[in-house]
């Protein structure tokens, strides 16, 4: 009889430990984003944080395992500068100024250095890890009453906190490769023309995010990493 209670322990053991397994296994991650946006172009050349703006936006991610993901994201952001920052300014040239609304919507592929999750300890999960993102999304800019719509490159680095099972933290930095020139409503300034390879408008996201965990995956199968 003690043998078969302890047996019965053992079992309820394994069974708990394979439901927590399954309750943190999901396929996705919605949530909110806030931040801080930046601007380097023709009239801010050094400083990405010179004039700061603010994004906010949301974003969802798909978990194709504990190292890679792939994230969707919808952003509005403003950025802004002027050319009294600028050291190589002409004599007698004129002041230039100007102020953007970007909605910025993009797909980011990202890798985590840690197996990122929690469960049983044999699957060595972290509650926390680095990662690294690059993706591909389009820009709508809007200054001065004209608008312009460009295709970007985002490339960045962020970390992860897992905070609960389901629910994660995560701050991020990325650089906006974008292909217009014409988010910041100036182009060719001093005569000086770009091809559409080198123009010299690039933006950044500085994000924080809430994203919480939804979708069970293989909820009628024994799901293995």
């Amino acid at each position: 009889m003690k043998h078969q209670f302890r047996l019965y322990l053992l079992l309820l053991a394994l069974a708990l430990v394979a439901g927590v397994a399954r309750a943190q296994d999901y396929r996705f991650e919605v949530g909110p984003r806030l931040g801080m946006s930046g601007y380097l172009g023709d009239v801010s050349q050094s400083n990405v944080w010179q004039h700061p703006g603010l994004v906010g936006g949301g974003s969802l991610r798909y978990i194709f395992n504990s190292r890679l993901a792939v994230k969707a994201n919808l952003d509005y952001a403003h950025i802004s500068g002027n050319s009294d920052d600028l050291d190589n300014k002409y004599p007698g040239e004129p002041r230039y100024e100007f102020g953007s609304s970007l909605f910025d919507l993009g797909v980011q592929g990202e890798f985590n250095f840690f197996s990122f999750g929690s469960g049983p300890r044999y699957k060595q999960y972290k509650r926390i890890s680095p990662y690294i993102t690059v993706g591909l999304g389009a820009v709508l800019a809007s200054s001065g009453g004209n608008t312009a719509v460009s295709m970007t490159v985002p490339l960045g680095v962020g970390v992860k906190y897992k905070f609960k099972d389901r629910l994660n933290f995560s701050l991020e930095f990325t650089m906006r490769k974008e292909f217009s020139d014409k988010i910041d409503n100036l182009s060719d300034l001093y005569g000086i023309k770009h091809s559409f390879a080198k123009n010299t408008d690039w933006y950044s996201f500085t994000v924080f995010s809430v994203t919480y965990e939804f979708s069970k995956r293989c909820v009628k199968c024994h799901y293995v990493d």
